[in-house]
């Protein structure tokens, strides 16, 4: 179905060409000079840190490891494991970012506007109090559990009324479900300092102390809502159009969030369940993507498939490194940086189309 010269459809094809990345050879290029950085910044991953380790060091520890090298231990058991779950927490969480800023047509959305985040952090928290958990691969699975929980919850609250699921009620939603969790999470909290000492890294969103084993138990669900979603591009570049618009294109739009929105929840509750809630990761990146090469999701999600860890290994080695021989938790260096970046959208009078 034809849509009006002045339309929406228009505008996505004038925004993306008017993106500095105009041409598909430049977005490819663009995209390959990403995933190289992303392997520089991984492998610097692997060698900064307390401890110094040469690059020899590190190549040995991943490929001649012996059991007598110190360093080639940290480097096995410590930092490729956190390294590991950068790439696959950032990845997922930038995609699910991009994904519900589309669905929504709000840009400042981010994974916990579905109430993800608050929802896995108030699993953990009753799953450690009430079941005295405290290996993360017992709670993982309450944290993914709580996640789905609370995105159910959204969605059954956004849901009902006269007009569905508009993007207005699921944000409004999502604000009150995550609030009201959150006040429960706390009171649990404040009440027993036991779970408290547990849950307080996790809480913070750390890469640091991840077993790989917990990571291995929830990549299926982050790898199916990642690819289900990159096959989906197209679907999105529709949803992000005006709700009339959508329609007209012959697309049930109520249908097409719940799904945008299950495989969301499959990503970000696998990345929260592995590394705890981790913010700014999701609402940074697609922003600065779209800066890029526009508003089209076919370029946006490969794009935030890269930049995504590359934004969240470049914060955990930067804590890393700033407050040696400790650290600072990842969630911590991503909440400095991406506040600002916060502020100055909201500035903005106008922000890129999502």
């Amino acid at each position: 179905m034809s849509v009006e010269k002045g339309g929406p459809v228009r505008r996505l094809e004038a925004a993306s060409s008017a993106a500095p990345l105009r041409s598909s050879k430049a977005r490819l290029a663009a995209l390959a000079a990403a995933a190289v950085l992303l392997a520089a910044v991984a492998a610097a991953g692997l060698r900064f840190g307390s401890v110094p380790v040469t690059a020899a060091d590190a190549f040995d520890a991943l490929f001649r490891y012996s059991p007598e090298s110190y360093e080639q231990t940290v480097v096995r058991f410590l930092r490729l494991p956190r390294t590991v779950i950068g790439l696959g927490a950032g990845a997922a969480l930038a995609v699910a970012g991009a994904a519900l800023q589309a669905t929504t047509r709000n840009p400042l959305a981010d994974p916990s506007i579905l109430g993800v985040n608050a929802g896995a952090a108030f699993g953990v928290v009753v799953a450690v109090y009430f079941g005295q958990l405290a290996h993360p691969l017992q709670y993982v699975w309450f944290a993914f559990a709580g996640g789905l929980g609370a995105a159910a919850a959204v969605y059954a609250i956004g849901s009902t009324g006269p007009g569905g699921g508009t993007p207005v009620k699921l944000a409004l939603a999502g604000v009150v479900v995550a609030s009201l969790l959150n006040s429960w999470l706390t009171a649990i909290l404040l009440y027993s300092q036991e779970t408290l000492d547990v849950v307080r890294f996790w809480l913070a969103g750390s890469l640091a102390g991840r077993d790989l084993s917990v990571f291995y138990a929830v990549l299926p669900f982050m790898a199916v809502g990642m690819i289900g979603m990159l096959l989906g591009a197209e679907q999105l570049n529709v949803l992000s159009m005006s709700e009339e618009t959508a329609r007209a294109l012959g697309m049930h739009t109520g249908r097409a969030r719940l799904i945008v929105g299950g495989l969301s929840v499959l990503m970000v509750g696998g990345a929260v369940a592995a590394a705890g809630p981790i913010g700014f990761v999701g609402l940074a990146v697609p922003h600065i993507v779209r800066g890029l090469v526009g508003p089209d999701y076919r370029w946006v999600l490969p794009f935030c498939v890269i930049v995504g860890p590359l934004m969240l290994l470049s914060a955990d080695i930067a804590g890393r490194v700033i407050a040696r021989p400790s650290e600072v938790q990842v969630g911590i260096v991503t909440a400095l940086v991406g506040a600002p970046f916060l502020i100055a959208l909201a500035r903005r009078r106008q922000v890129a189309g999502v």
